[in-house]
């Protein structure tokens, strides 16, 4: 599998010329980012590839001054679980 790559509001992982993985955002508004959609190939699944999306995501919010509005079930779920994301979520107190 090559590398994470990242191009207008995807990163995404490519497996033999295909796209296998992804996570997208769009822009929400001064210093955020709505991540609305999360996507994993099934035989891919359950092998952490989607939490791999997430933390590259969060490291460019990071990068960019961002906060990360969580919209996609999977987002949502790992950032109620409070933690590693807690700096970057856009919902919390």
């Amino acid at each position: 599998m090559e590398p994470i790559k990242h191009e207008n509001g995807i990163f995404y992982m490519e497996k033999d010329g295909r796209r296998v993985a992804e996570i997208t955002y769009v822009p929400a508004g001064e210093g955020k980012i709505n991540a609305n959609h999360t996507y994993v190939a099934h035989e891919l699944r359950g092998g952490g590839v989607a939490e791999q999306l997430l933390d590259t995501l969060a490291d460019y919010a990071r990068e960019e001054n961002l906060k990360i509005i969580p919209s996609c079930s999977y987002v949502v779920a790992k950032f109620a679980r409070g933690g590693k994301y807690d700096d970057v979520n856009a919902l919390s107190t």
